[in-house]
């Protein structure tokens, strides 16, 4: 029998002391899966802390105790941010779930002049809300106990410069290094462009900002691809994949 594990996003948890279930953990576990008072489950903050917890309540309101503080760490060895121009319709659900599932550290939504989706401000925060719960939900499902952030949408011309010190990569078919050969230290910003790519003048700013081209072959990938992709690489050749 599977474990269910319930996120209750930076909730303060504590040993045996009632808790209430949140809008979301309530509708999982009792309307979705039926549990009743004193069924077991795992609950977890996203910030690293978890425990086993019992349900004691299953009525209106669902309360629980946490029993057991579980003390583990399933997060990768190389922290990396990804910054993904947005893509159409489903396809940064997607990507946002299985990154989240591949170990990325953090997440920001990218707005460049090739991205095809343009949000208003009132719009945009919904986005960003949606796309945490993704993350949330990877997290249930995967096993981590960390949720990474996903940050407010950004500009790309602003998001080159936001971290002069890290290792900063992006994706080029013409380069001549392998992202499998770079020396990559414990943290790493990793940018992928949307559909139609990056503009040159954006690959212009993206080298006078420090990125360094690399290319994970000869073909060309779609954006949802070529981060998961690269993600996949990062993790075997120098995480925990």
């Amino acid at each position: 029998m599977r474990t269910v594990r319930i996120c209750q996003y930076q909730a303060k948890l504590e040993l045996n002391t009632p808790l209430t279930l949140d809008e979301d953990g309530f509708g999982h576990l009792i309307r979705v899966l039926r549990f009743n008072k004193d069924d077991e489950f795992v609950v977890f903050d996203g910030l690293g802390h978890e425990y086993e917890a019992v349900l004691t309540e299953a009525g209106k309101n669902a309360t629980y105790v946490c029993t057991k503080e579980i003390v583990r760490n399933v997060e990768s060895p190389v922290f990396v941010e990804l910054g993904q121009v947005i893509s159409r319709g489903d396809k940064m659900e997607f990507t946002i779930q299985k990154a989240v599932e591949l170990g990325i550290g953090e997440i920001t939504p990218l707005y460049s002049s090739r991205c095809g989706v343009k949000l208003d401000e009132k719009r945009q925060q919904k986005k960003v809300e949606q796309w945490q719960k993704i993350a949330i939900a990877a997290c249930e499902q995967c096993g981590r106990n960390v949720v990474p952030k996903v940050n407010d949408i950004t500009d790309i011309s602003k998001w080159y410069d936001a971290a002069p010190d890290a290792l900063s990569i992006t994706l080029d078919p013409k380069a001549d290094t392998r992202l499998s050969a770079l020396e990559i230290p414990s943290k790493l910003r990793l940018l992928i462009g949307p559909e139609g790519g990056l503009s040159e003048e954006e690959i212009d700013k993206a080298a006078q900002s420090g990125f360094k081209g690399v290319t994970l072959g000869p073909r060309i990938l779609r954006t949802e691809t070529a981060a998961l992709a690269a993600l996949s690489i990062l993790g075997c050749t120098y995480g925990d994949l």
